[in-house]
């Protein structure tokens, strides 16, 4: 038996095929479908194999091995149907949709308000929390129309509107492009509308004045610039340092698209992270060492395919010019990576010349091959000090620091901005997830830490008092901790079913065993496997399990 991996449009798949012998041939046939990644491939692989060793040793002698059916090839999903997955199943619904909805909004519901939060606590945990130089603000979303005009948004924060001269399809081009655009959607001619600030504007205030004017922001950056003195003197913070920010932005996209991806209310997470200009050289911490496909501004230049390569490696060989960068990137990629996503659908592209935003020196794009192909997922920019500048020249006020190691004042710079939308992130981790069993039933494997229901308690009969009494108290203690589950109905395979389908990774069966021996049974989401478990150790092994201290396979 062997793997053999397969490409579909631009995803790896893994399967198991066997060499049999018909009519004289060698052909070779599928066994199974094995995953998304060589590890769980070679993994399944060996269970696969030793059951089947089992079952020879059982069989009779000379008895024909048996061959499994040949399996279907798994299709990539579409975002389609990923989209009316999320519907179906309670994570995100159309906004309003009593009315027909709204193109560009969205309502996340009991499920998916969940991995939501849980995704934003994640990333906050590890950005901001178990760092020392990190803090965070919550800014407001409506301020002073003036920082955005300090910042630039209102001058060249614009976008160009074209129209199809034949299917009237809307969407925006770069002006670069405007020349030679086609229609995305049927190739004809289109015709431009002019640019447009994708900015919303409100009114401050009961009477419509200029004076009054505002807007809603089109990015949670601004707020961190204009309290960066009063957030560095209360934390009392020294270079280098950084200032965190999860929040709502709004952009009035010309043609929200892509489900989730492209929307017109989103939620950002970023640090914008500050240091001496003149030490843009001396990062002191530790670049991991991750290798990912990498796509330079040269290679895009020349037409070439992106290559892999070790982040430091291309910091060595200059095609990353800072290890504030190299360092940012490998960070957030080993984020994504300790959450459960697969390397080998990630990677990271140097804007060009011609797509730099206004403010930025050297950008980098951390993408995701998304079911509609290679996008963006996260920015990281060099912003220098552009946006300082820009406010204490608007303002008036001086937004240097004291730097006590030399004595002089100091004006920092924003050697990168790692900043990226919470939804395109819920993108990721549901695709990543989404497994096809072998009974063609849904299987969400999402890293128990993002899980929207950690833990699932049924009793195996609804009408035993004393099995209740016993999931209710199980149900209780657990959900002091964790958002947890109590379902008593339908069999307990089909309560199995539904939980796999929205990632809940652990299920405690109650039966008449617990009564006397005081202990349950725990099944684990991605294999199936079940032990029993003692009730007064359940909820400290419980807790080992969703942290990542110990796997499944370690109980006994």
């Amino acid at each position: 038996m062997f793997i053999v991996k397969k490409e579909i449009k631009g995803r790896d798949y893994y399967y198991l095929r066997q060499s049999i012998r018909e009519g004289g041939k060698v052909k070779a046939k599928t066994i199974a479908y094995l995953g998304k990644t060589r590890k769980e491939a070679e993994k399944k692989k060996k269970e696969i194999i030793a059951n089947l060793n089992q079952d020879n040793k059982i069989n009779k002698p000379k008895e024909k091995p048996v061959i499994m059916e040949e399996k279907k090839e798994m299709k990539p999903l579409t975002i389609d149907e990923m989209a009316n997955f999320c519907k179906r199943k309670g994570f995100i619904y159309p906004s309003a949709e009593l009315y027909g909805g709204l193109a560009g909004f969205w309502d996340y519901g009991p499920i998916g308000s969940e991995l939501k939060n849980n995704l934003k606590t994640q990333w906050w945990k590890h950005h901001v929390h178990c760092r020392e130089d990190v803090v965070g603000i919550d800014g407001s979303i409506i301020t002073n129309p003036k920082v955005w005009e300090a910042s630039g948004h209102v001058e060249n924060f614009t976008d160009i509107a074209v129209v199809c001269k034949k299917c009237k399809n809307k969407f925006k081009v770069d002006e670069q492009e405007l020349a030679t655009a086609k229609c995305d959607k049927c190739g004809s001619d289109v015709e431009s509308k002019g640019k447009f600030v994708p900015m919303f504007t409100t009114q401050v205030g009961p009477i419509e004045e200029d004076s009054t004017l505002a807007y809603l922001r089109p990015e949670t950056a601004q707020l961190i610039f204009t309290n960066f003195k009063l957030v560095q003197d209360n934390a009392r913070l020294k270079l280098p340092f950084g200032i965190a920010q999860i929040g709502k932005a709004f952009r009035n996209e010309i043609a929200p698209r892509n489900f989730i991806f492209r929307v017109r209310e989103l939620e950002q997470m970023e640090i914008e992270y500050f240091i001496d200009p003149e030490k843009k050289e001396e990062c002191p911490y530790e670049i991991e060492d991750i290798e990912i496909k990498l796509f330079s501004e040269e290679m895009q230049e020349k037409n070439e395919e992106p290559v892999p390569m070790k982040i430091k490696t291309a910091l060595k060989e200059k095609i990353i010019q800072l290890p504030w960068h190299a360092y940012w990137l490998s960070s957030s990629l080993n984020w994504f990576k300790s959450l459960g996503a697969n390397m080998e659908n990630f990677r990271i592209r140097q804007h060009t010349k011609d797509e730099k935003s206004h403010y930025s020196t050297d950008t980098w794009d951390l993408e995701y091959n998304f079911p509609f192909g290679w996008k963006e997922l996260q920015g990281i920019a060099d912003r220098g000090t552009y946006d300082l500048s820009a406010h204490q020249e608007k303002s008036k006020k001086s937004m240097e620091i004291m730097d006590d190691a030399s004595g002089r004042k100091i004006l920092p710079m924003v050697v990168a901005e790692p900043s990226f939308g919470v939804e395109r992130a819920f993108l990721v981790f549901m695709n990543e997830a989404y497994t096809v069993g072998e009974k063609d039933n849904v299987i969400l494997k999402l890293n128990p830490k993002l899980a929207p229901i950690k833990v699932a308690i049924f009793p195996l009969v609804k009408k035993d008092e004393a099995l209740v009494k016993i999931s209710k108290e199980i149900y209780k203690n657990l959900r002091e901790e964790w958002n947890v589950l109590y379902d008593d109905s339908g069999s307990v395979g089909r309560r199995y079913a539904r939980n796999d389908e929205i990632g809940t990774p652990f299920c405690i069966t109650v039966d008449s065993d617990s009564i006397k021996q005081k202990d349950v049974t725990i099944r684990n989401r991605d294999d199936g496997k079940q032990v029993r478990i003692k009730i007064p150790e359940l909820k400290d092994t419980l807790r080992k399990l969703i942290s990542g201290e110990i796997e499944f396979e370690d109980l006994k």
